[in-house]
């Protein structure tokens, strides 16, 4: 198993990983919307926490050697499943046809009581 990390993305909150690497798949944490320059997170409405949960993706994989393009599965963790539709819009610009597959939950809370949380597997 080989860890991955990204300056460009927020550091780990706990004793995990930000991604690891294991026979050509790169399992992505969960990625809280946390800009990594600031340490806080980016807006306070759904869409821009999405927008920088995804961005934090993004970077991590691109320090794998990888890229959005190769993600197989996301699970996306929402305070609220009402912003379901919100966060379809912001995630249908990262993503094209065929789609990965993916499962969103509504959880009672999420760490530092972020909106939103987006874990990803992604391919080489």
């Amino acid at each position: 198993m080989n860890a991955i990390n990204s300056k460009k993305a927020p550091g780990a909150i706990g004793p995990y990983s930000q991604a690891v690497e294991q026979n050509g798949l790169i399992f992505v944490s969960g990625q809280l919307p946390i800009d990594a320059t600031t340490g806080k997170f980016i807006g306070n409405d759904i869409k821009s926490q999405a927008k920088q949960s995804l961005e934090n993706i993004k970077h991590i994989l691109e320090e794998a050697g990888t890229s959005m393009s190769k993600i197989v599965k996301t699970t996306i963790l929402l305070k609220d499943i009402n912003d379901f539709a919100a966060v379809n819009e912001i995630y249908a610009t990262y993503f094209t046809a065929p789609y990965p597959a993916r499962a969103t939950y509504e959880v009672s809370k999420l760490p530092l009581d972020a909106l939103i949380e987006i874990e990803s597997i992604a391919t080489k």
